[in-house]
């Protein structure tokens, strides 16, 4: 039995996390946290493997009435992840599926610019890239994000989070290189549970921890990250 909550806030997430990604220390590995409370998590974790941090924007697909319940994702440039067989149980109907798919991909262009502000993205070509959540229940947000990053071509593509359900991390092993997942918990629920504080990430936390993890100005600040 595990015993809830496990983790005191994200960032202890990350230190925990950390320790098993020790491997790939040093400042030629990329950290990608997916936003919000994901790069929260990731900046501990390339503060503690002395990495470069960024963020990998993808945004999960709500299925109808029941907001925790990701039927798929969708990254800025309108890359598509879809989870069909969750869509014919639910009977998710196409008009949803395209109205739901264009909102949640404007969303994701405004995070992009928000938070890079302009800047270029981390390259990730040739390199170690491990991409960070702060919890994979169905691993929808988690795997749109990988095919996209997929496309620069890293050495190695590492998928990690502290905590997962067992059909999330079989999911990601297929999509990724390696997932690094220390605690997989069966009927997971939501990643809540695991925390004692999980409060919602806003922007300007995202943009203050790119921003630190940089040594750079804010994004959205008028400078790179």
């Amino acid at each position: 039995m595990i015993p809830e909550p496990v983790f005191r806030n994200r960032t202890h997430a990350g230190w925990w996390l950390a320790q098993h990604l020790r491997r790939f220390r040093g400042p030629e590995t990329v950290v990608l946290g997916i936003p919000r409370g994901g790069v929260i998590v990731a900046a501990e974790v390339a503060r503690s493997l002395g990495a470069k941090l960024d963020v990998a924007i993808a945004r999960k697909l709500p299925a109808p009435g029941q907001p925790e319940v990701a039927i798929g994702a969708v990254t800025p440039t309108g890359g598509v992840f879809l989870d069909a067989a969750l869509i014919r149980w639910l009977g998710v109907g196409d008009p949803y599926l395209r109205g739901v798919i264009e909102k949640e991909r404007q969303e994701a262009a405004r995070r992009e610019r928000v938070f890079r502000a302009g800047a270029p993205a981390q390259s990730i070509t040739g390199k170690v890239a491990i991409v960070v959540d702060d919890g994979l229940a169905t691993g929808a947000t988690m795997c749109a994000a990988v095919r996209a990053l997929k496309l620069a071509k890293p050495q190695r593509l590492v998928v990690a989070a502290p905590v997962a359900s067992p059909e999330a991390c079989q999911m990601l092993q297929r999509e990724a290189d390696e997932m690094v997942c220390p605690l997989e918990v069966p009927d997971f629920g939501a990643v809540g549970r695991f925390y004692e504080d999980f409060t919602q990430t806003s922007d300007k936390e995202v943009q203050e921890a790119l921003g630190t993890s940089h040594d750079a100005p804010l994004v959205g600040a008028g400078g790179s990250k």
